[in-house]
């Protein structure tokens, strides 16, 4: 079967191949992939994964085997696959915890958009009540910004949505956003809570923005620089603040069916900023990595 995987070349990251069949265990399901989202992160480091190696962690498609161990879905019924490997393949052999049921009135190509970019913000965005506090989303352009501006907007957050450069301001008000910005020294808001992704300078910036008992949350560090604290910055009065790191890899399957059913209410929407045909990906590779793609991209699988 025909399948995307690492390229560490320069002409990578990622190139078609020719893979074996996946063999189930008992406990997985057989999903035809119908569609394939794409992340930044996987990309652009993908030195972290093995030459060869069928890539990409988030797709949308049909089950067409059961596991034989009576878990999961049953044949035929439409899924979306949610950080778990190897799903960048016409075919992929997944754990059920990895699965969330597509319901009706969700497009497939949707439901592929969620995964890393959904399930991330949501786990963030739990874990305090956000219920008329101030939170700040860094990277709001970028396909994990668009959820968690959504997400934080119906927990009853003030939301503030932070890009580059006003070219990506685009949508985000419509979102739930309340204030749109492309420097946050244009406020002198403090903020209860800070979903980054962008990680560098910005986050130093956060930190002299964050209210007391206030946490910054690094999701992410897509501009690739290093962060400085100027002397005296970690030092303070008040309730302690502070900076939280991400890295939950654990099964995704009850977050994918809440953010779905969120999805089917008409509650959430899928930040799909570029659709094309899997035999494009170096151009939606390109374009991600130049900061084309308002949102996700999502790749269908001929």
């Amino acid at each position: 079967m025909r399948a995307l995987v690492v390229d560490h070349s320069e002409a990578g990251p990622v190139r078609f191949a020719d893979v074996d069949e996946p063999v189930p265990s008992a406990g997985e399901t057989l999903v035809e992939v119908r569609h394939i989202g794409l992340n930044f992160g996987e990309l652009n480091y993908v030195d972290q994964w093995p030459a060869g190696a069928v890539h990409g962690h988030d797709a949308a498609g049909v089950v067409v085997r059961a596991a034989s161990d009576g878990s999961g879905p049953p044949e035929g019924t439409r899924v979306a696959v949610g950080m778990a490997p190897h799903a960048w393949a016409e075919r992929v052999a997944v754990s059920p915890a990895s699965l969330g049921t597509v319901p009706e009135g969700v497009d497939l190509a949707d439901a592929a958009a969620l995964g890393i970019a959904g399930v991330t913000p949501f786990r963030v965005l739990r874990k305090r009540s956000l219920l008329a506090r101030n939170v700040l989303i860094t990277g709001a352009s970028g396909g994990v910004g668009h959820f968690a501006v959504q997400l934080a907007a119906l927990a009853g957050a003030r939301v503030t949505a932070l890009v580059g450069w006003p070219e990506r301001t685009a949508g985000l008000r419509e979102l739930g956003a309340d204030k749109v910005l492309t420097d946050l020294a244009e406020t002198g808001d403090r903020f209860d809570l800070v979903l980054d992704t962008v990680g560098g300078p910005l986050v130093a910036q956060a930190w002299s923005s964050l209210a007391e008992g206030g946490t910054i949350h690094l999701v992410g560090y897509s501009s690739g620089q290093e962060t400085t604290f100027p002397s005296g910055a970690l030092f303070g009065f008040g309730e302690p603040r502070s900076i939280a790191t991400y890295g939950d890899m654990t099964p995704t399957s009850g977050e994918l069916t809440d953010l779905l059913g969120l999805m089917a209410t008409g509650r959430l929407s899928a930040p799909v900023g570029l659709r094309g045909d899997w035999q494009d990906v170096d151009d939606a590779v390109h374009a991600l990595f130049a900061r084309k793609v308002h949102g996700k991209a999502v790749l269908d699988v001929a």
